[in-house]
């Protein structure tokens, strides 16, 4: 490989990642000549094309892309040296980027976030909420927060959380005019608050019993996003509703919101921290490993 390659694979990565040559630019700090110059002469020297460019927006082709997704890594563990490198005896600093849900962040790392940073004053922390799923690699994340059930299994795992419990509530007044359901498929005939996710999909309420799994793509007038307005829109008399058992436990204690069906809401895994395996891991992520990590 050519010594210049090195640079332009860079500034690739760089063009991807902002998904046009402007935003690369001055991600980079150089001029937008630069960035188109740079990418000609790669794909020139490779004999390939790695972008489709229009008016618009910017794109990797297959060849760019299988180029990008074995160079994701190897980037990341240049700039995690780098990054070593530049934090003194090992001291933890500089920028950490995390993805994670908004539940996870309102849940376990929000509350504990300020003596995080007290510990720590030199590591500037940047939080990212999303329901959907990130590759950390491919987004340029050290490490993120998900569900352990969702997390690919070239992953390193950390717990950060308990095991989880979902709760199917509704209203008194809801069920003055509705039936009590006594098994899943009860649900097909209420009226039930439904979760799109980030990507687009709308949750299939997932339950078990005695290792009997059913999964009922329930119906109803209503699409929420959120479990705090999900949950909100159930006190209202709007439904049946699917949520954590913890962001209703003290609604359920006063009676204002009757759950249902409990025996078929089993545990499941709670989040963990999750991030890929590398030779060297930074002590910026290593300390927020460590303080989050759920050690009961």
């Amino acid at each position: 490989m050519k010594r210049s390659q090195l640079s332009q694979l860079a500034v690739l990565a760089a063009v991807a990642e902002a998904k046009s040559f402007r935003g690369a630019a001055r991600e980079l700090g150089i001029a937008p000549s630069a960035i188109s110059h740079a990418i000609s002469a790669l794909e020139e020297s490779l004999g390939l094309r790695l972008l489709s460019r229009t008016t618009r927006s910017v794109a990797p082709t297959e060849e760019g892309r299988r180029l990008l997704e074995t160079l994701a890594p190897a980037l990341g563990d240049i700039a995690a040296t780098l990054d070593n490198l530049a934090e003194r005896e090992d001291r933890p600093a500089g920028p950490l980027r995390i993805t994670m849900t908004r539940l996870a962040a309102e849940d376990l790392i929000v509350p504990r976030i300020a003596e995080f940073l007290r510990l720590y004053p030199e590591i500037e922390l940047d939080l990212t909420t999303d329901d959907r799923f990130e590759d950390v690699v491919a987004g340029g994340y050290d490490a993120g927060l998900r569900l352990g059930e969702h997390l690919e299994q070239d992953m390193i795992a950390v717990r950060a959380g308990p095991r989880i419990t979902g709760a199917i509530v509704a209203a008194p007044r809801y069920f003055e005019d509705h039936p009590i359901p006594r098994h899943p498929h009860d649900l097909l005939a209420h009226r039930c608050i439904r979760r799109r996710f980030g990507s687009g999909l709308i949750y299939r309420w997932e339950l078990e019993k005695e290792g009997k799994a059913i999964v009922v793509d329930v119906r109803g007038p209503l699409i929420l996003t959120d479990q705090t307005l999900i949950r909100n829109a159930a006190m209202d008399g709007a439904g049946l509703a699917y949520v954590f058992d913890d962001r209703v436990a003290e609604d359920v204690a006063s009676g204002r919101l009757v759950r249902v069906l409990e025996d078929w809401c089993q545990p499941f895994e709670g989040f963990y921290i999750y991030y890929p395996s590398r030779r060297q891991m930074r002590p910026a992520l290593r300390a927020f490993v460590d303080f989050f990590r759920r050690t009961d």
